[in-house]
């Protein structure tokens, strides 16, 4: 399960990509995006398509939180859900930029970051994502964030041959051009989820170790 990711990349690229988009939201050029934390998504706005900050995770089905604060579910894979449905149509459809993201690779003694990007060069590319707004309590028993939040999360499916020898349950849902993220935020459902499949084996790249190991301590 993607828990990490990052965003490498400036407000032109990602207009090349997604056309004209009203910017709500200053960049970052380099940042990495954790659950429960802000992260840069277009979408459909009341005035057209905008760039916007929003925090990771949609909300969670009930009987996960029981009373709790809310977490957020990052990655979210199984369509047939109820509590997800609501959330099918245009207004609700996103698409999140990103130039790498990060899965854990199961090494001893520690666990091992691994980066996954569209080649070496990291180019960028997008996330078939949701978003919705959400009133409750949000983060930890210590720290909760009661009020109005703006959340977002990705689809995910079953992971391509690069992905499965490192995480064998799931990879998101990549778009790669225009015409698959245009798809996404203006075509009917039935042809949109259509775009729930892995990215093909040579679509994507396993980039090498970053310096020295770190333990995966949020998300062994």
């Amino acid at each position: 399960m993607c828990n990490l990711y990052r965003v490498k990349t400036n407000q032109e690229s990602i207009r090349d990509i997604v056309g004209i988009m009203q910017e709500r939201l200053n960049l970052e050029p380099d940042v990495e995006i954790y659950p429960d934390r802000p992260g840069p998504v277009v979408r459909n706005g009341e005035t057209g398509r905008e760039l916007v900050g929003l925090t990771w995770g949609m909300p969670s089905p009930e009987y996960v939180t029981k009373g709790k604060p809310d977490s957020g579910v990052t990655n979210i894979r199984d369509l047939d859900s109820r509590h997800w449905r609501r959330w099918f149509g245009v207004k609700h459809r996103c698409v999140v930029p990103w130039t790498a993201f990060c899965e854990w690779e199961d090494t001893k003694p520690r666990k091992t970051k691994r980066w996954f990007a569209i080649n070496e060069d990291t180019p960028i590319a997008f996330f078939a994502g949701f978003w919705t707004d959400w009133r409750g309590v949000r983060g930890s028993m210590k720290t909760p964030r009661e009020g109005d939040h703006q959340l977002f999360g990705f689809l995910t499916t079953g992971p391509n041959n690069i992905v499965k020898p490192i995480h064998p349950k799931a990879m998101p849902v990549i778009l790669t051009n225009k015409d698959e993220v245009e798809m996404w935020l203006t075509a009917s459902w039935d042809e949109a989820k259509e775009l729930q499949r892995p990215l093909p084996d040579d679509g994507l790249v396993l980039l090498p170790v970053e310096g020295e190991s770190k333990t995966a301590d949020l998300f062994g």
